[in-house]
């Protein structure tokens, strides 16, 4: 399953959690507001930076920000 780290105001969460939607992909949900750890993880893979969506995938691989079209090449799954 993949790993969403988020906040419940951004924008680009929201858009990224409707996509993955519509295609089926399941994920996780974790706010980094509320999880100081998750903030931290963000962080250490973002030169610093809080900087979400961050998406964590089965193998341990991250994409920040990424395109549906991205996650569902990392996934190899095949567009709805």
């Amino acid at each position: 399953m993949v790993t969403m780290y988020s906040t419940p105001w951004c924008g680009y969460c929201r858009r990224l959690k409707d996509q993955m939607d519509r295609e089926g992909i399941q994920y996780e949900v974790v706010d980094i507001e509320e999880d100081p750890a998750s903030a931290d993880y963000v962080m250490s893979i973002n030169g610093g930076n809080a900087v979400v969506p961050t998406v964590k995938f089965p193998d341990g691989s991250t994409l920040t920000n990424p395109t549906i079209v991205q996650v569902r090449e990392k996934l190899a799954v095949p567009s709805a």
